[in-house]
């Protein structure tokens, strides 16, 4: 086991056992329903190898997660499909918190993206049962390997009047192999800064990382102007496993997407409660 593993593993066992206090305690006046590891794990028994079956797979999970029929949206734009679960907030005022579902050919797609898919469910779940300050829309992006295809149409969908309205948006790309770290190219600045401090308080390993010309769903709302924050989980030999046959679910770190889950529901809550021009 390697040094990050290692952390990994003891980040989770504090964070199952309760030994330390996350930025979640700030909704303490509601209750979050917490998924557990295990939890999280058992999305991966069964995941959708092909990727005409991933949109379907993907509505399941939410329903799975609690989200009725009726509560998920299909938002057909240009050529792509986008799931969309929106949780009313007591304003109009929106948080983004966005994953892809789609896949590249070769491999199963474990890492890159069913981790963030499973993490966007599971978000959906911890915030079912309460009423967040801001409306979260909980979405499943289509096509991003085809070049951001989902995200880009969403995001030209906003007006330049509902821009303001947007305060940020959160991307989750391949968790499952390390510690969560910010893209830097992609992700604001501001809310770089709240994730490194985020990192620090719950004791978790964290870094910042830089993949000069790569994109992802974040770059399409960064465009925009609107506040992202990008995190994945990869490591430095994440070559060996995306876009290949060796992205399959054995090669999964649940230790690494259980530990993203929670940093990233931190995240979330911070952002729920701060102001909304805070990280712009």
């Amino acid at each position: 086991m390697s040094k990050t593993q290692m952390l990994i593993a003891i980040s989770v066992v504090l964070l199952t056992a309760g030994l330390f206090t996350l930025a979640e305690s700030q909704t303490a006046q509601q209750q979050l329903i917490i998924s557990t590891r295990d939890q999280v794990a058992d999305e991966f028994k069964n995941v959708p190898c092909k990727n005409q079956d991933r949109e379907d797979a993907a509505r399941a999970l939410f329903q799975k997660m609690g989200a009725s029929s009726s509560e998920i949206t299909v938002e057909k734009l240009k050529g792509v499909e986008n799931l969309v679960v929106r949780k009313k907030g007591t304003s109009e005022e929106k948080i983004i918190v966005g994953a892809h579902y789609d896949k590249v050919e070769d491999g199963c797609g474990a890492i890159d993206n069913w981790t963030g898919i499973v993490t966007v469910a599971h978000l959906y779940k911890t915030f079912r049962n309460v009423t967040p300050n801001k409306t979260i829309l909980f979405v499943a992006f289509g096509r991003e390997e085809d070049g951001l295809v989902g995200s880009e149409a969403m995001a030209r969908a906003i007006t330049k009047e509902e821009k303001n309205q947007y305060c940020a948006m959160i991307n989750i790309d391949s968790l499952g192999m390390g510690a969560p770290q910010v893209t830097d190219e992609t992700s604001g600045h501001k809310l770089g800064v709240l994730a490194e401090e985020l990192a620090d308080r719950l004791r978790i390993p964290f870094a910042h990382s830089s993949f000069v010309g790569a994109d992802s769903d974040a770059h399409s709302f960064k465009a925009k102007g609107i506040p992202t924050l990008d995190i994945h989980g990869l490591t430095k030999n994440w070559r060996q496993y995306l876009h290949s046959s060796s992205d399959k679910v054995s090669n999964v770190n649940m230790e690494s997407v259980y530990l993203g889950y929670r940093f990233v529901l931190a995240a979330l809550v911070s952002v729920d409660s701060a102001a909304c021009s805070a990280y712009r």
